[in-house]
């Protein structure tokens, strides 16, 4: 049987003279960081006085004793290099590789001795391919379309440029004889109730194994099939009868089966295993088109889905540090957000077996990019024969998960072309459209043809139509943030949205731990070097001037209203696209969270804190959803059951003014079957006077609510906020927080971690009339002072 041994002790990282304890999986600057020659680059501005670490060559030792234990052969495995990379051991080299997205194999039989990895500068490897290739555009003036590296570690709109280095991934020693498993594609379809799986093996053979003939062996749910060959590849077929459906969340349950595969010698004996957790479910796109354009929507066993998701970008800029506890918990916060699908963004990395098993249990759809961002691309080589190969190995890595459902090419480079100035200075040269339109998609039918494929995001289907055409396929709707007001999500109707979203600051305990000792202003020098966006702080008082007024030296205030507008904004997006389920077939917010402390679009901070944001998909994203919808004449009163039952509610309108008093109220019977939406035009009677400063909308029915007021806020005539506080301890160190309203109280926040820096609240932003109650559960705070807990509750009016 193949022995692994893993190599993750005894590593060391030349610095000059010096040799600094390493640790393996890990990277340069991990290394340094625990030895203090660097500084924390998320603190202050220490990011610009670590630029050079990224920019220098670096140098891994150890030594390496390959006892084979009487196998035949020994190889040294690197599950991930960053990047450009040399191995030798014993002085003689082993080979390069200039690819962090691929598994890298060298064979070490027989040899023993000093263990070397030098890993150039990326830019200098980045620079060389330029030299080769020609230069091609991008959205940013690093080079990171001419590596096969993260490309957000060159830095973005919402990430610092933290150039790492290192082995990132495992390192591990393999000893065999015979054979071993090279590839193993499980293809996992279901037919009526029986599933199927189709196990396509390719094995590596040594010399003395050439011509032997071996057994294959795999078993599920307890049926077991196997075959005997001869070359290099086998096939299994195995059928389960009865197969439990796996369902995205919301739709079913996640059983998962394990699939054990097993290659044997003549005699019987074990050479090798392999063993995953598979799911049996279809998985389809519709493109159809029809009167409204083309559509894009997920099918899975046979339902069509609205699919409620985020967009994922590296949970650090230094991803060896993500943990798989730290995925679990943050793709648990997804699920309790009532996410159901996590798109994996380009310009990141493909995550680790971890992050897909946990989206595999929790019922999380997972639409993943291959790794090419905002730029053109060379398709010559060297780049070519990288991009094909690191495309093979991570589709076979990934195809076993249940809940991988999208292969996508690329992320905005096809309207990068169209729209962002690219082709006149291409002049012919290549620049990607042959990896999405060529390369990615034949690979894909080749080695799992069970999924769908995409060519990008956004994505129009062809070039019949503009790549980012709202009526066709998927869309990224930006032009809101970069330029208009959140009310414009209203205007269109898209078929698919894949991208949009507004910025934020991130909680002020993140704040006042990334930038310690810094008086916090909106302009101040921290913030303002932790906030990535062009033009961003601008952008977010445009938003803020709009709505509210911006607040003049007050920065807790200006804090605190930046959130608002961002749960707003978004929540305006998908309560207006939800509306039009099934013209709209899903909505993918800019972005779930963040890989360091910065202002930016994500609902969870570069620390863990949850945005009022969150709290805001959390409702938006419910099953059962009750929307004020503005239109031309007045707000649609739309009743948005995504849930597998008919919702029969009673919804209780009120016409009411600012003081409390209520003008009119009606109570309308209503019924939305299972996936459906009832819109309904709100009776003229129950509207607001238009342009009206002292009346609002609100609706209400199962315990939700929608408001509308007919004003911006900073026209209209709030009371100033009164309410009575209490607080109630709640045992293992939290307490709820008792809020009885005494006048209307408007998007009420409790900023938690105001009280002690881990804290949080269940709840965001909520609105309560006068005499209404709220109880918010603090975790992580069991203070009982309310005058403590009054300094950490904003309200719209609160002067």
């Amino acid at each position: 049987m193949k022995d692994v041994t893993q190599l993750h002790e005894g590593w060391s990282l030349r610095h000059g003279g010096a040799l600094l304890p390493a640790q393996v999986p890990g990277c340069v600057h991990t290394d340094l960081l625990a030895a203090g020659v660097i500084p924390d680059p998320f603190l202050g501005l220490n990011e610009t006085e670590i630029a050079w670490v990224g920019r220098q060559a670096w140098s891994y030792t150890t030594e390496l004793t390959t006892d084979g234990g009487g196998h035949e052969r020994s190889e040294l495995v690197f599950e991930g290099l960053d990047t450009a990379a040399e191995i030798s051991l014993g002085g003689a080299s082993l080979g390069t590789t200039r690819n962090m997205h691929r598994v890298h194999r060298f064979d070490v039989t027989g040899r023993s001795g000093p263990l070397e990895v030098r890993f150039g500068s990326a830019y200098d490897e980045a620079e060389r391919v330029r030299a080769l290739t020609g230069d091609r555009p991008n959205v940013y003036p690093e080079p990171f379309q001419y590596i096969r590296k993260m490309a957000c570690s060159f830095g973005w709109d919402w990430g610092p440029t933290v150039v790492t280095a290192g082995m990132w991934r495992p390192v591990r020693i393999e000893h065999w004889s015979t054979a071993r498993l090279a590839e193993v594609r499980p293809l996992v379809t279901v037919d009526g109730t029986t599933g199927r799986v189709e196990v396509r093996i390719r094995t590596a053979r040594t010399e003395s194994g050439a011509d032997r003939t071996l057994t294959l062996r795999a078993e599920v749910a307890g049926v077991t099939a196997e075959t005997s060959f001869d070359g290099a590849e086998a096939v299994l077929f195995l059928e389960v009868p009865e197969a439990e459906l796996w369902w995205p969340r919301g739709y079913g349950a996640q059983p998962l089966y394990g699939l054990d595969v097993e290659l044997l010698d003549e005699s019987g004996a074990p050479l090798d295993s392999w063993s995953r957790r598979i799911g049996f479910r279809t998985v389809t796109v519709d493109r159809s088109a029809d009167e409204h354009g083309t559509g894009f929507t997920f099918v899975v066993n046979g339902t069509r889905i609205f699919a409620r998701g985020v967009n994922w970008i590296p949970d650090d800029v230094l991803p060896s540090r993500v943990t798989p506890e730290r995925y679990r918990a943050r793709l648990t916060q997804a699920a309790e957000a009532n996410i159901d699908l996590v798109r994996i963004w380009g310009g990141g990395i493909y995550e680790d077996d971890a992050f897909y098993d946990v989206c595999d249990e929790l019922g999380l759809m997972v639409w993943q990019d291959f790794l090419f961002a905002c730029a053109a691309y060379p398709e010559e080589q060297p780049l070519r024969g990288e991009v094909e190969a690191e495309a093979r190995d991570n589709v076979v890595r990934l195809m076993s998960h249940a809940g991988l459902v999208l292969w996508n090419g690329n992320n905005e480079n096809l309207w990068g072309f169209r729209d962002w100035d690219w082709e006149e200075p291409l002049a012919g040269d290549s620049w990607g459209e042959g990896y999405y339109l060529g390369v990615l998609p034949r690979i894909v039918a080749e080695l799992d043809p069970t999924r769908p494929y995409t060519a990008g995001s956004p994505w129009s289907g062809s070039w019949d139509h503009h790549p980012n055409d709202p009526r066709h396929g998927t869309h990224h709707s930006w032009e809101v943030w970069n330029r208009q007001d959140y009310a414009e999500y209203r205007t269109e109707v898209p078929r698919f949205c894949a991208e949009f979203g507004w910025q934020a600051p991130p909680a002020i305990s993140t704040l006042r731990r990334a930038l310690p000792g810094e008086d916090l202003a909106p302009d101040s020098p921290g913030m303002l070097h932790h906030q990535k966006a062009e033009d961003g702080n601008a952008k977010l008082n445009r938003g803020i001037e709009r709505h509210f007024g911006l607040p003049e030296g007050d920065f807790d205030r200006w804090h605190y209203l930046a959130q608002v507008v961002q749960a707003r904004a978004v929540a305006a997006g998908i309560e207006h696209w939800r509306s039009h389920w099934p013209v709209c077939a899903g909505t993918v917010v800019w972005q779930l969270n963040d890989c360091w402390p910065v202002s930016s679009w994500a609902a969870i901070d570069g620390d863990g804190h949850l945005k009022p944001l969150y709290h805001e998909l959390r409702r938006v994203y419910a099953d059962r959803l009750l929307g004020l919808i503005p239109a031309d004449g007045g707000p649609v009163l739309a009743l948005d059951n995504q849930s597998g039952t008919t919702w029969r509610t009673t919804v209780t309108l009120r016409r009411v003014t600012a003081d409390g008093t209520v003008l009119k109220e009606a109570a309308l019977d209503l019924e939305a079957a299972a996936r459906t939406v009832v819109r309904l035009v709100v009776p003229a009677s129950l509207l607001p006077d238009a342009g009206s400063a002292k009346e609002l909308l609100v609706a209400d029915a199962d315990g939700l609510r929608a408001v509308h007021f007919p004003v911006h806020d900073k026209e209209f005539a709030y009371p100033a906020a009164r309410y009575d506080l209490r607080v109630e301890p709640a045992g293992d160190g939290d307490s709820v927080v008792v809020v009885t309203a005494r006048t209307l109280v408007r998007d009420l926040l409790l900023q938690a971690d105001r009280l002690a820096p881990a804290a949080s609240a269940d709840r965001g932003l909520v609105t309560l009339l006068p005499g209404e109650e709220v109880r918010i559960v603090v975790r992580g705070w069991s203070g009982d002072d309310p005058e403590a807990v009054r300094t950490a509750l904003f309200s719209v009016g609160t002067a």
